[in-house]
C-alpha cells in the first residue's frame, strides 16, 4: 500500500527568527485506511564541525572535541496510535523557536567545515511487518538584526608591483597600476558588495578581472585551531584587455545559505574575505585581499 508523508511549513520562504513559532502541517496521503503506532515530530538545530584532512593528524589531541553542538531540540506527539482514514489527512503542528538555557540560535549556514542546520523530522511508526516512514524538512533561521547602524567606510586600493606580497622575483614583473575602491567592507548581508576597479596602465595585456568571495572557517578548542579558507563564488567582472582609465563596476550579491553574519564563538569562527584578482595574458596572477564583516540589519 503506497503511503506518502510530507511536512509543509506555513511560510513559503521557510525563514524564521528566534522567538517566533514554526508552524505547518504534516500531510499523509493513502488510498486505504492506515493503521499506525503513533506519529512523532521533532525539531533540531545543530552545529556540525569537521576538520580538514590536513588538520586531522596535526590535531589528534582535540579531534574528539570537534563534536556536534546542539542548539535546540524539542519533540511532540502529533498523533496517538490509531487509524488514519484513506485519502489526504493534514495534522497541524507548532514549535516555539526558543533556545534552552544560554544557547544562541546561530544563523543557518552551509559551509565546508562548519555547518549550522535546523530541521524538522516526522516519524510514523507502523505495525510489525510494515516499514516505518520518516520525512525531514530544513527550515532557515536568520539571526536577530543588529541594533546599531552601519556607517559604510569606503576602502581605496592601489596595486603596483611594489605593493604585492609573496613575490620572489619582483624585477621580472611587468609594470602595472590598478586602482579602485570598495564602497564598504562592513557589509549588510542582504545588500550587494559594490565598488569600482580601474586599470591605469599595464605593460602586459589583461586576460581577466575577477571577484572571489572566500569563507574562512576556524574549528578547535584550547589545544589548537584549524583554519581553512575555501572559495564560495567567483564572478568575472571584465574579460580581455580592458580600456585603460575606464572604471569597471564591482557588484556582488552574497549567496543565501553559503554566507551568514560574521560569527565568532569559543569553538568555531566563520569569517569572509573578498579577493580582487587580475589575470594577465602571461598568466601572472595579481591578487588584492580584503577582510569583510557581514551583518544583518
Amino acid at each position: 500500500m503506497s503511503v506518502t508523508l510530507d511536512i509543509k511549513l506555513k511560510r513559503a520562504n521557510k525563514v524564521y527568527h528566534e522567538g517566533e513559532t514554526v508552524a505547518g502541517v504534516v500531510t499523509l496521503c493513502c488510498k486505504e485506511p492506515l493503521q499506525h503506532n503513533g506519529i512523532a515530530l521533532s525539531m533540531d538545530g545543530i552545529v556540525n564541525l569537521q576538520l580538514s584532512s590536513k588538520s586531522v593528524g596535526v590535531f589528534e589531541a582535540f579531534y574528539n572535541s570537534v563534536k556536534p553542538i546542539p542548539l535546540i531540540s524539542s519533540s511532540i506527539e502529533a498523533a496517538k496510535a490509531g487509524k488514519i482514514p484513506g485519502g489526504k489527512t493534514e495534522i497541524p503542528f507548532e514549535f516555539p523557536l526558543i533556545s534552552k538555557g544560554n544557547k544562541v540560535l546561530y544563523e543557518t549556514y552551509h559551509g565546508v567545515f562548519v555547518n549550522i542546520q535546523y530541521t524538522l523530522r516526522c516519524d510514523l511508526k507502523r505495525p510489525l511487518l510494515a516499514k516505518d516512514l520518516s520525512r525531514s524538512c530544513e527550515f532557515i533561521v536568520h539571526s536577530q538584526p543588529q541594533k546599531s547602524k552601519i556607517v559604510p567606510t569606503p576602502v581605496k586600493f592601489s596595486i603596483t608591483p611594489e605593493t604585492l606580497q609573496n613575490v620572489r622575483e619582483r624585477s621580472q614583473l611587468p609594470h602595472f597600476l590598478i586602482r579602485g575602491h570598495l564602497d564598504a567592507t562592513s557589509c549588510v548581508i542582504s545588500q550587494p558588495l559594490t565598488g569600482e576597479v580601474q586599470v591605469d596602465k599595464s605593460d602586459v595585456p589583461i586576460k581577466s578581472i575577477e571577484l572571489q568571495l572566500v569563507r574562512v572557517e576556524t574549528c578547535g578548542c584550547a589545544e589548537g585551531y584549524a583554519r581553512d579558507a575555501t572559495e564560495i563564488q567567483n564572478i568575472q567582472i571584465a574579460e580581455g584587455d580592458v580600456g585603460h582609465g575606464l572604471p569597471i563596476p564591482v557588484h556582488m550579491v552574497f549567496p543565501r545559505l553559503f554566507t551568514c553574519p560574521t560569527l565568532e564563538t569559543t569553538n568555531f569562527k566563520v569569517e569572509f574575505e573578498i579577493n580582487v584578482v587580475v589575470i594577465l595574458q602571461d598568466d601572472h596572477l595579481i591578487t588584492e585581499n580584503f577582510p569583510l564583516k557581514l551583518c544583518r540589519v
